[in-house]
């Protein structure tokens, strides 16, 4: 039986993931063909199954890794012909430099590259299991697909949900960028100022409490209060904005971060790390790390 047809150009290749859809249901016990052939440019794959296999949930796992394959050819198409006329259109103010990298980017998420991490990494999979469904769709109506027409006359429906992906890495590649940028300001700031006491300990509870004590063994946390009340700055910023500007205030010589296993905000200690440097240190256990913790 005839469970699907794909028909393309010759610009395109995918017979070998398709031998691995063969090789992945042969596990499953399901029995499925493929017969390749070629009349001049025009390429086709015929999939078969027995009709003793056959099913409807046959069907549907066939369906569905297909689309993931041609979800790929999607996205390289759209990188080949689009992608960078998008970006110079929508984001005219990117240098070459910066459209080269948030490219980079943005084909790591197309891609769904295994190590990726990223916040907005839920959105992202949602989108792409948009683009996949509807290539789905495609194929659960049809028995014979034109990959090339498809490409041609569906992108459009397609387009929307991966120029809404490129959209948020962009902001996403903004606010790193922003971030860093205000990183390297305070570090500068940081490496021209006198410190004005030795060393600042930074205490971390098992519930994420902080205390911050200076070399002396003596609570300065009210301090920074008081500092950042002075500099008629928002005293209702979050307990980490308070201990990040009470640093760049006094400019310690020497920042110890006791109990970093308990920190919840791993930005907070990378900001530190990167503003002052070789500055910071991890404890590993001491003295400090069993005294009482203030909450905050």
């Amino acid at each position: 039986m005839l469970v699907l047809k794909l028909v393309y150009n010759e610009d395109l290749d995918f017979i070998r993931e398709i031998q691995e859809l063969k090789t992945m249901l042969k596990k499953k016990n399901i029995i499925i063909g493929v017969v390749e052939s070629i009349e001049t440019n025009i390429h086709m794959i015929k999939i078969i199954c027995d009709d003793e296999c056959y099913n409807e949930k046959v069907k549907k796992i066939i369906d569905l890794y297909v689309s993931n394959i041609l979800y790929k050819i999607v996205i390289d198409k759209y990188k080949e012909k689009e992608m960078f006329d998008f970006l110079i259109d929508t984001y005219f103010f990117l240098k070459q430099d910066e459209i080269i990298e948030v490219e980079e980017e943005i084909m790591k998420v197309l891609y769904c590259e295994e190590d990726l991490k990223n916040e907005n990494l839920v959105y992202y999979m949602n989108k792409m299991n948009t683009v996949i469904r509807k290539i789905q769709d495609c194929l659960q109506e049809n028995t014979e697909i034109n990959i090339n027409g498809f490409i041609t006359f569906r992108m459009k429906d397609l387009r929307e949900d991966i120029e809404e992906i490129i959209d948020k890495v962009v902001e996403n590649y903004m606010v790193e960028k922003e971030y860093k940028e205000f990183v390297k300001l305070l570090k500068y700031f940081v490496d021209i100022q006198e410190s004005k006491i030795e060393e600042i300990d930074i205490c971390i509870g098992e519930n994420g409490n902080y205390s911050i004590r200076d070399d002396n063994g003596n609570d300065i946390f009210n301090e920074f209060m008081k500092e950042l009340a002075e500099c008629r700055v928002d005293t209702d910023a979050n307990i980490e904005d308070v201990i990040i500007s009470g640093l760049i205030t006094n400019v310690p010589k020497k920042v110890v971060i006791h109990g970093k296993e308990n920190c919840g905000n791993k930005e907070f200690l990378e900001t530190i790390s990167s503003v002052f440097g070789e500055r910071v240190s991890y404890c590993q256990g001491c003295s400090i790390c069993t005294l009482p913790k203030i909450k905050f």
